[in-house]
């Protein structure tokens, strides 16, 4: 018998309403809480730097947690398919919150960087297990709502963390940027207990067979994690004795990645193989293309058209608020607006304002260009990035929803970290700043380019649980 906490398809029609309201507000909390602690840190890390004499451990401090968010998504995706979401989203919480009040209490830089590592731990898990509740208590006819307001949730803090974080840290002291949000957090998970309680005993029910603990998955995904942070640290090496030494530590790095997801990912995600697999690889290579140029544009308005640093930001802000405006908008066009299309217009948005980027920089056109450009690219990744959430759980069964879901985020977390590393190499690797910008938006645009060529692979003929586990 259902329990009479999980509604039914028909119980309301939006998401803001009984019954689902609650559960809307507690997770979009939790998103916006990890979101915020995210981009905040970026703006204070250089004062905690200074005051804790930690310049060495800077950038460990940032791919860490990204590092150890890879391991999170898998174990909280192998624990979901055996347990539900329930004691998945505690754990995750758990841990998140523990990073906070370790990097909080801080007293050395060692100290942050292990913060760090167990928040990204946390934050990892947390998205995977809200995923997988998503699919078990919202009917389907609700996924592009509700992802819609986690797309929001993620971009409304790049327009009020920095700022926010800076003014705590200026009035108060940066602990309080970590401390803080551990008040915030509780509450949010409080919001959603009564329906984790129901989930859980609905779980508990006795199944014929029980999905068991994937431990070499773990392993992989702690090789994954090595490989990334490998990549992200080999972006920082410099050996004038060799210059070529950081490339191929680099390459050693992508490839032990690239071995290291396969196990991570369904079937045939790295050949692109419709349905399934390509919704996971496309949420990489977006990933990867986007966010490889996002960092870089900033920097190129400062440097070479002389920018303030706040006006600069802007742009970013533009970006952001695009994104949360088209994921509204395919949220409300529901099915009148196919998946396929959704992602294949999203992917040749990006991809043309990352060329708007290149053609910016190398013929020197004014810097609006690029900005409004970037405006396209926010309202690019507003489409397709809830409509991949969507299908992904669509293309999904009740036992491998958390693997599903874990593979999605660990395919937006490897892009973005992969080409964040690989565009500090090519920056790097030219002589004059207009050849290094135009080498990373060059970079990023043939990884638009893969993205837009594997988008219409989306949508294809197999249905959930065709998939195996292990790529071939």
């Amino acid at each position: 018998m259902r329990d009479s906490t999980l509604p039914t398809a028909h119980a309301a029609s939006g998401i803001f309403r009984a019954p689902y309201v609650w559960v809307t507000t507690g997770t979009c909390a939790l998103v916006f809480l990890s979101a915020f602690e995210s981009l905040a840190v970026t703006t204070i890390m250089p004062l905690v730097s200074r005051e804790l004499n930690g310049g060495s451990l800077y950038a460990l401090a940032f791919a860490g947690p990204m590092a150890t968010g890879v391991i999170g998504m898998v174990g909280a995706g192998n624990w979901s398919d055996r347990r539900g979401p329930a004691l998945p989203l505690y754990a995750s919480v758990a841990l998140f919150v523990a990073g906070l009040l370790i990097a909080g209490t801080s007293v050395s830089m060692p100290m942050l960087v292990a913060g760090r590592l167990i928040q990204g731990l946390g934050g990892g898990a947390l998205t995977v297990a809200l995923y997988v509740l998503v699919a078990r208590f919202f009917p389907g006819t609700l996924h592009a709502r509700i992802f819609a307001a986690f797309s929001a949730a993620w971009v409304i803090p790049s327009l009020v963390g920095p700022f926010a974080a800076g003014i705590v840290a200026q009035v108060f002291s940066w602990h309080w940027v970590f401390l803080g949000v551990v008040g915030l957090v509780l509450p949010a998970l409080a919001m959603i207990v009564p329906v984790l309680r129901g989930l859980n005993r609905a779980d508990e029910a006795p199944r014929p067979e029980e999905t068991p603990w994937d431990l070499g998955r773990l392993g992989w995904a702690v090789l994954a994690a090595l490989a990334v942070l490998g990549l992200n640290l080999s972006a920082d090496i410099s050996i004038p004795a060799f210059p070529p030494a950081t490339a191929l530590l680099a390459s050693a790095a992508v490839v032990l990645a690239l071995v290291a997801v396969r196990p991570l990912v369904p079937a045939g995600t790295l050949s692109g193989r419709r349905g399934l697999p390509s919704v996971i690889l496309v949420r990489g290579f977006a990933a990867a293309s986007f966010f490889g140029a996002e960092v870089y544009l900033p920097y190129l308005l400062i440097d070479r058209y002389g920018f303030p640093p706040t006006l600069a930001g802007l742009t970013l802000t533009g970006g952001a608020l695009a994104w949360a405006g088209a994921a509204a908008v395919q949220g409300r066009l529901g099915s009148r607006l196919s998946h396929r299309v959704a992602v294949q217009v999203g992917s040749l948005m990006v991809l043309a304002a990352i060329l708007l980027a290149l053609a910016t920089t190398a013929l020197h056109w004014p810097a609006a260009i690029a900005i409004a450009g970037w405006v396209v690219a926010g309202g690019g990744m507003g489409l397709l990035y809830p409509r991949l959430s969507v299908m992904t759980l669509a293309l999904s069964t009740k036992e491998n929803e958390g693997f599903n879901s874990s593979a999605m985020s660990i395919s937006d977390s490897l892009g973005g970290a992969l080409s964040l590393a690989a565009t500090g190499i090519v920056f790097a690797a030219f002589t004059t700043p207009v050849q290094s910008f135009a080498g990373v938006f060059a970079f990023t645009a043939c990884i638009g380019i893969a993205s837009a060529l594997v988008a219409p692979r989306v949508a294809g003929p197999e249905r959930p649980g065709d998939q195996e586990r292990t790529d071939s």
